[in-house]
C-alpha cells in the first residue's frame, strides 16, 4: 500500500493534534482543554450525574445478572418464613404471632441449629410476649433479634416504637440472645445492590452476627459496603435456599420431619408477604427474578449476604488511580480519533471497537471477581465523545489542508542516505514513523559543562566543533545515521533507514572508536585549557519509532522510543559503574558470530535509573587477556548461580591486575587498562552487595 493511502498511526495522530493546537490560538486552546477536562469529569464521575447514573445502574444490573454464580441449594442456610397462610391461620397479621415463633424456636433449638437470626421487629407489646421471652431465655442456640432505630428507619419506626423495641431487647438480652441490625439500604432507584453501611448505635449486621462466634467469622466484612454477590439456582426446582413455613416448625408433629433442614444450619426467620419487606434487586430490575417473584423478601437478601460472607466473596477493588487513568485515557482516545484524516468507514469502525471495549471491560472485570459497581462504562463513552468534540471542533476551525514542505527541506539536517531515499520517493517527506529494530549510541563528554565556565565562548565553540566533527566522522565511517547533537552529546543509530546484516558489528566498532576518538581529543587540547574528561558511550539494541518528525518549517530524521532511552541511560550509568563504554546484553547477543565478541566482559546486572527491568551490561575490553576475561565471566556467572565464593576467588585475579598496573609506573593512569581495573573493582563491590544474580539498582 502506498504511504499516501495508509492509515495514520497513533503517533501521527498525536503529532497532528499538537500542531493543530498551536495554530488555534489561546482562546480556542482554552476551550478545547475545558471540554476535555469536562470529559474527564464525566468519564470518572458518571455514577454521580443524573441520567448517566441511571444508565450506569442499568448496565451494572445486567453485569450482576450475567456474572451471577449458579449454585445448588445451600446446605448451610435455611429460611423460616411467616407467610400469608400463617397469618390467616393464627388470625394475626401485624405484628406476627409470637406464640408460633416461641414454639418454632424451641423445636429448632432441640434440632441443633447453628445460629438463628430473627428478621422481625418486636416494637410493640403483645399478650404472648412472656411466652416468647421464656423460650428465648431457655435457648442454647445463639439467637439474634432484629434491631433498628428511627434514625436509620424513620418511615418504619416511631419514637414510641423505638422505646418499646429498646425495652424488649433489654429484657431478653443475654449471652445467648443478642441484638442484630436488619438494615437494608437501596440506591435512589429503590434497588438493593450493596451491603448497608454501619451506623453508630446499630449492632452488627445479621450476617456478621450469625457468624461472629465460630470459624465462619469474617472480620473483613464488618465495614464492607460493596456489592451483594447474588447467586442463582441451578434449576427452578432447586432454590438457592430451602424455605420452610414457620407453622410447620411450630407444630411438634411436623417439625420432626424438618430436622435435616435445620440441623447445623444458619436459620434466618422473616416474613414472606406479598406487600411487605419486599425489595428490588438487579435480577428483578432486569426481569430475571431469582425466585420467580417480582421482588425479593428482605430475609432472603440477608441470606444472600450471609452466603457471600461464608464464601469469602469480597470483590477485588479497581484502584482509584486506575479509574482516573481510564477516564483520562477515554478522553484522549476520543481526541485521537478526531485527528486522523482517513476514510470515514475506518474511523467509524475504530469508534465501534472503542465503544465495545468501554462496554465490555466492566463485564470482564465483574466476571474476574472485581467490583464493577460505580465503574463508569457509560461515562467512558461520554468522556470519549467530549474528547472527540474538543478536537473535531478545533480541526473544523483550521481545516485539514495537506501540508507541503519546501523544496529546501532536504537540506535541513537530513542524513545523506535519507536524502537519497526521499529523492527516489518524494512522498517520504510526509511526516510519519515506523517501528524498526536499531542499534542506538549515546555519548557524553565528561566535565564539559564545567569547561564552559573556564574558557572563552570562542574557544568553547572551537573545541566543541572539533570534538563533534571527530565523533561524527566515526559514525559516518562505520555507516551509522547521525541523529542529533545535544550540547556535547552525539546521538546515532544503525539499522535505519536501511538495515544491513552487520549493523551490530559496525555499531559496536563505532562505540569503541568514539571512546578512543574522545581520548585522542582530550589529550590534544591546547595549553591553558583545563583537563577534559573522558567520553562515555552507551550502546543498546531494541525497538524504536524511526522516521521524519517536525513541522512545516523543519523536519528531522530521528528515532524515538524505549531503545533510545535505554541507550541514554546506559551512557549515564558509566559514571556510577566507573566504566567508559557500556553495552547491553541485547547487543552482545547479536555479536555472537562476530570477530569482536571476545572483546566484551560482563559487568553484572543493573537496574538503570528510571527503569524497572534489569539489564545485563558489558564493557568492551579489547586490551584484556583471555584469562582475565574468563575470570571475570566465571565470577559473574558464579554470583548469578548463588556461589558466594565467586567474588572472593576473583579478588586475587583483580589484585594481580592492579599490581601489574602499578608495575607500569603510571601514577595517574588514564588508559583503558587502568580504567578497566577501576570498573572491575566497582563490579566486585556491587556483587558483594547483591546475591544470586540480583540486580544492582542505580540511584
Amino acid at each position: 500500500m502506498p504511504d499516501s493511502e495508509r492509515p495514520m498511526s497513533e503517533q501521527e495522530i498525536r503529532r497532528t493534534l499538537g500542531r493543530t493546537l498551536r495554530q488555534l490560538g489561546s482562546t480556542r486552546v482554552v476551550i478545547a482543554v475545558l471540554l476535555m477536562m469536562i470529559g474527564v469529569i464525566v468519564a470518572y464521575g458518571s455514577w454521580r450525574l443524573p441520567l448517566l447514573r441511571d444508565a450506569e445502574r442499568a448496565l451494572y444490573d445486567v453485569r450482576a445478572v450475567t456474572a451471577a454464580e449458579a449454585v445448588d441449594t445451600d446446605q448451610r442456610i435455611a429460611l423460616v418464613v411467616y407467610t400469608d397462610d400463617t397469618n390467616r391461620a393464627t388470625g394475626q397479621i401485624s405484628p406476627v404471632d409470637r406464640t408460633v415463633l416461641a414454639q418454632a424456636l424451641a423445636n429448632m433449638d432441640a434440632m441443633g441449629a447453628r445460629a438463628i437470626g430473627i428478621d422481625v421487629l418486636f416494637d410493640s407489646p403483645q399478650d404472648d410476649d412472656p411466652l416468647l421471652k421464656q423460650a428465648l431465655s431457655q435457648m442454647k442456640t445463639p439467637v439474634y433479634l432484629a434491631y433498628a432505630t428511627n434514625q436509620t428507619n424513620p418511615d418504619a419506626i416511631t419514637f414510641e416504637q423505638q422505646q418499646d423495641l429498646d425495652a424488649w431487647h433489654a429484657d431478653v438480652r443475654s449471652d445467648t440472645v443478642k441484638s442484630t441490625s436488619i438494615l437494608l439500604e437501596t440506591d435512589s432507584d429503590g434497588v438493593a445492590r450493596r451491603w448497608p453501611r454501619h451506623y453508630p448505635g446499630l449492632p452488627p449486621l445479621m450476617s456478621i452476627s450469625l457468624t461472629e462466634r465460630g470459624a465462619d467469622a469474617a472480620p473483613g466484612f464488618t465495614e464492607y459496603t460493596g456489592p451483594i454477590r447474588y447467586r442463582v439456582p441451578l434449576s427452578s426446582d432447586r432454590p438457592v435456599f430451602d424455605k420452610v413455613p414457620i407453622d410447620l416448625l411450630a407444630d411438634a408433629d411436623t417439625a420432626a420431619f424438618m430436622a435435616d433442614l435445620i440441623r447445623d444450619r444458619y436459620i434466618m426467620i422473616g416474613g414472606d408477604f406479598a406487600d411487605f419487606d419486599q425489595f428490588d434487586t438487579p435480577f428483578t430490575r432486569t426481569g430475571n427474578p431469582v425466585t420467580g417473584e417480582l421482588q425479593t423478601i428482605g430475609v432472603e437478601i440477608h441470606a444472600q449476604m450471609l452466603a457471600q460472607l461464608l464464601d469469602r466473596q469480597m470483590p477485588l477493588v479497581v484502584p482509584r488511580w486506575l479509574l482516573w487513568a481510564l477516564a483520562i485515557g477515554s478522553v484522549l482516545l476520543g481526541a485521537a480519533s478526531a485527528a486522523p484524516q482517513g476514510a470515514g468507514p475506518a474511523i467509524g469502525l475504530a469508534m465501534i471497537l472503542q465503544f465495545s471495549v468501554f462496554l465490555a471491560l466492566p463485564f470482564l472485570l465483574e466476571s474476574w471477581g472485581y467490583n464493577s459497581y460505580e465503574l463508569p462504562s457509560i461515562g467512558w463513552i461520554g468522556g470519549w465523545l467530549m474528547g472527540y468534540l474538543a478536537v473535531a471542533s478545533a480541526l473544523r476551525v483550521i481545516g485539514q489542508a495537506q501540508r507541503e514542505f519546501a523544496a529546501g527541506a532536504l537540506g535541513k539536517y537530513l542524513p545523506k542516505s535519507v536524502a537519497a531515499e526521499i529523492l527516489r520517493n518524494p512522498e517520504q517527506l510526509r511526516l510519519h514513523g515506523e517501528k524498526r529494530e536499531i542499534f542506538c549510541v549515546f555519548t557524553d563528554l565528561e566535565g564539559f559543562t564545567k569547561l564552559t565556565h573556564a574558557v572563552s565562548a570562542e574557544q568553547i565553540a572551537s573545541l566543541l566543533n572539533q570534538y563533534l566533527d571527530e565523533l561524527s566522522a566515526v559514525v559516518l565511517k562505520y555507516g551509522g545515521t547521525l541523529d542529533k547533537f545535544v550540547g556535547d552529546a552525539v546521538v546515532a543509530f544503525w539499522g535505519a533507514p536501511i538495515a544491513k546484516p552487520d549493523d551490530g558489528f559496525r555499531a559496536a566498532m563505532a562505540a569503541w572508536a568514539m571512546y578512543e576518538a574522545g581520548e585522542k581529543f582530550r589529550k590534544s587540547v591546547p595549553e591553558g585549557v583545563p583537563p577534559i574528561g573522558r567520553t562515555r558511550v552507551g550502546l543498546h539494541y531494541g525497538t524504536a519509532i524511526v522516521g521524519n518528525f517536525g513541522g512545516e518549517g523543519r523536519i528531522q530524521y530521528t528515532a524515538l522510543g524505549d531503545a533510545m532511552n535505554t541507550a541514554a541511560r546506559l551512557e549515564a550509568a558509566n559514571k556510577a559503574l566507573d566504566t567508559t563504554v557500556l553495552v547491553s546484553s541485547e547487543v552482545v547477543d547479536r555479536l555472537k558470530n562476530s570477530d569482536i565478541i571476545d572483546w566484551f566482559v560482563p559487568m553484572g546486572r543493573v537496574t538503570l535509573r528510571g527503569r524497572a527491568t534489569p539489564v545485563d551490561v558489558f564493557e568492551p575490553r579489547p586490551d584484556a587477556s583471555a584469562e582475565d576475561r574468563a575470570a571475570i565471566l566465571a565470577m559473574v556467572e558464579g554470583h548469578r548461580e548463588g556461589d558466594a565464593q565467586a567474588v572472593r576467588r576473583f579478588t586475587a585475579v583483580l589484585d594481580g591486575i592492579g599490581q601489574q598496573g602499578n608495575m607500569d609506573g603510571d601514577k595517574q593512569p588514564s588508559g583503558p587498562s587502568s580504567l578497566g581495573e577501576k570498573s572491575l573493582r566497582n563490579l566486585v563491590e556491587r556483587l558483594r552487595q547483591t546475591s544470586g544474580g540480583e540486580s544492582y539498582v542505580l540511584g
